[in-house]
């Protein structure tokens, strides 16, 4: 059986992928099981070799993968370059990490004892990534899984899975051991079915998760029933705070970069721009002269910024916000509502708690500004949501900007930088609704290993009875 993702703008086939059923998973799971068991026993630097080769395999597809990204999701080249980049750039620093999976010795109050812990590979692990940033994604769900000596099942995108079965060509060029690397690519209307039977399965020991918060919910709670761990990364509301201080040109800058990037389809997105009343009109005016230069067009033609957002419920779902919005007493400065992939880049003013776009989650090229009296409402708005991946905060003052940074709940927060920002070695997660776990460098390392406690005996041992 096979399953059609269609291009969002053409409505053209754009890739023919195997509609596993779930069925297939035991066999695929029990794979990866053998898999683990050879890759397990590499060495640090064999690991480092086969993954900086498949750094290289994956470097080497570009022009397959802007092609795939552009007919699978109607993504702009200079995405899917940056997307290239960046998971090129996790491969390699997983390569690295080979040799930093260390332990200690710890002193034991047990007269000639030999107290060590441990980091060691878990076994199989469920990689599952989504479609909006389908390389980064991709390759981080399973680079420093692999890097620490676990086999992976990689679960693909209904969305992009042509974009996500090259990841995994580049990876078995690279020459992992069979059964190390797995992929499991379904229909749609398969998915709930397939996925469980792949958290169920007794050699899935962790899943790792990035995708919407309502389905990492119950992705977490039917792990929890086999009481297996989960590294999930899930929805956003990033806040941008601009304090009265800020170098408006920069915050412009950021602004427009972190809300409309990719159409607004990142979990850093900025959604909430919170702007002090003493800097608001001049932000707004410069902000909507900076939105209003950002044309929308064909991502295949290559001559706009903003190219096509993914779905018709997408559309539905701005426009839905923008019409609440509205009825509720928020200003359009530029945008509005589209009848097409094609969406306007959407900047709406006014907004208060009263309306759903201060709240929900757009996942598009929407941005909602809310005014704060001054720093301590700012803080109040930026901390008013359930979710906590990224934020930033604009001040020409440091000093300030980190004790603002600091009070603001949410795994990540850049000082004068756009909430849209990663890098392979940072520890990547939120808090709240956006998740648990950290991807990234040494702090991935705790996600994929297990800490064991071992001891060895150098005297004779004395007992009480």
């Amino acid at each position: 059986m096979k399953f059609e993702r269609k291009n969002p703008l053409t409505g053209e086939v754009a890739s023919t992928t195997v509609a596993m059923q779930a069925s297939d998973i035991p066999a695929i799971c029990e794979k990866a099981q053998e898999g683990f068991t050879e890759w397990s026993k590499q060495g640090p630097n064999a690991r480092r070799a086969v993954l900086s080769k498949a750094a290289d395999a994956l470097e080497s597809k570009k022009d397959d993968f802007v092609e795939a990204m552009m007919n699978e999701i109607g993504a702009t080249a200079g995405w899917a370059m940056f997307n290239l980049m960046l998971a090129t750039s996790m491969l390699r620093e997983a390569a690295s990490i080979t040799t930093q999976i260390g332990g200690e010795v710890i002193p034991s109050d047990k007269p000639g004892c030999l107290a060590m812990a441990l980091r060691e590979p878990v076994g199989v692990i469920l990689s599952i990534a989504p479609w909006n940033a389908p390389i980064i994604l991709g390759v981080r769900s399973v680079a420093t899984a692999l890097a620490c000596g676990n086999s992976v099942v990689f679960k693909a995108s209904e969305n992009c899975p042509r974009t996500h079965s090259l990841i995994i060509e580049a990876l078995a060029e690279a020459g992992f051991p069979e059964g190390t690397v797995n992929v499991v690519t379904n229909a749609p209307e398969d998915a709930a079915d397939v996925v469980g039977a792949l958290i169920d399965h007794p050699a899935v020991k962790r899943i790792n998760f990035t995708g919407s918060t309502s389905v990492g919910r119950i992705i977490a709670e039917r792990a929890a029933k086999h009481l297996k761990p989960c590294l999930l990364e899930l929805g956003g509301k990033a806040p941008m705070l601009v304090l009265d201080d800020a170098d408006l040109d920069e915050a412009v800058k950021a602004a427009a970069f972190g809300a409309y990037m990719n159409q607004g389809q990142i979990c850093m997105s900025t959604e909430r721009l919170v702007v002090v009343d003493a800097v608001a009109d001049e932000f707004a005016k410069k902000l909507t002269e900076k939105v209003s230069s950002m044309p929308t067009g064909d991502p295949r033609e290559g001559n706009t910024p903003l190219g096509a957002v993914v779905d018709m419920n997408t559309v539905d779902k701005v426009n839905a916000l923008i019409d609440d919005a509205v009825s509720k007493g928020a200003d359009i400065l530029t945008g509005g509502k589209a009848d097409s992939v094609l969406m306007a880049a959407t900047l709406v003013d006014n907004v208060t708690d009263k309306m759903n776009l201060y709240r929900d989650e757009s996942f598009g090229p929407i941005v909602a500004m809310i005014r704060a009296k001054d720093e301590a409402d700012a803080i109040r708005i930026a901390n008013d949501s359930e979710y906590g991946l990224s934020a930033s905060v604009f001040t020409r003052d440091p000093a300030r900007g980190l004790k603002v940074a600091r009070q603001i709940h949410s795994g990540i927060c850049h000082v004068n930088g756009p909430t849209v920002h990663d890098e392979a070695q940072m520890p990547f997660g939120g808090v709240g609704a956006s998740g648990y776990g950290r991807f990234g460098g040494k702090a991935g390392i705790d996600s994929f290993t297990e800490l064991r406690w071992i001891t060895v005996e150098t005297e004779a041992g004395h007992y009480p009875i």
